[in-house]
């Protein structure tokens, strides 16, 4: 079987793919980057393993480990494939997901709806400045009806009757840990709790200075330069003569993108 891409980026949340685009381009300037998606109709049960299946009848036809991303709900997903098939995971590399992994901008909105007695609406619009910062009235309005899709449509274990809580998990595979010092769904003390459950020295984590939930957005390439930095660490030390494509050029400047929503 001919070598297939060795970096899979995870969407379990349809409708937040637009948020993933600015990263997946910077880092495919360097090495082929390929998207799973999972995707499902509001009649259909949110089953984590039933996309766990899905994912590992995707994944079983590379012939060597991948290195697996994933944002929120989908970094949750690329953790629990990770602690069923290690053997199958080069490394893997969290965005905003915090050491009790379940906890998502979705938990969080569902533990604001229990408390404020405001409607979905109300609240969601709140959240648009709680996970993005302030916005212009349309683009408010349109992000407000991203997030009012993802809550009907992406695999999330939460709801208004319950929201999952996972206690954390420990992988046998290097793990990078990525998020923002100012994001409130899920906060650095969330992410430095890794610390305590890395398996290999190579693992680590970094705090983007800004961004808030979606620091990966705003911050792409400084975000791209710190995988790809972690990628080169799990590298052999002598040479290897494929592996240029997968570290920046010296002069790789982090900026941070505008809020852009198709």
């Amino acid at each position: 079987m001919p070598n297939l891409t060795e970096v899979i980026c995870l969407s379990a949340s349809p409708h937040l793919q637009v948020f993933n685009r600015p990263l997946l381009q910077s880092l495919a300037q360097y090495t082929p980057i390929a998207q799973w998606e999972y995707q499902q109709t509001p009649d259909e049960p949110c089953s984590l393993d039933i996309a766990l299946v899905l994912l590992h009848d995707y994944v079983k036809h590379h012939d060597r480990p991948i290195h697996l991303i994933g944002h929120g709900v989908s970094g949750l997903l690329a953790l629990l494939y990770t602690q069923r098939h290690p053997e199958r995971v080069r490394s893997l590399t969290l965005l905003s997901v915090g050491a009790y992994p379940a906890l998502d901008w979705q938990a969080y909105y569902y533990s604001q709806r229990r408390l404020l007695p405001c409607s979905r609406q109300v609240l969601l619009t709140r959240m648009v400045d709680i996970l993005f910062g302030c916005a212009s009235k349309p683009m408010t309005k349109a992000l407000v009806k991203i997030l009012d899709r993802d809550l009907d449509n992406s695999l999330s274990p939460h709801s208004l009757v319950k929201c999952l809580n996972l206690t954390p998990i420990q992988v046998a595979v290097p793990l990078l840990v990525c998020g923002s010092v100012d994001d409130v769904a899920v906060d650095p003390h969330q992410l430095r709790s890794w610390q305590q459950y890395f398996s290999e020295e190579v693992s680590k984590f970094w705090v983007c200075p800004s961004g808030r939930y979606f620091f990966h957005y705003f911050y792409p390439q400084q975000t791209a330069e710190q995988i790809l930095s972690f990628w080169k660490s799990l590298l052999p030390s002598q040479n290897n003569p494929g592996s240029e494509k997968l570290f920046p050029a010296d002069n790789f400047e982090p900026k941070a993108a505008s809020v852009l929503v198709e």
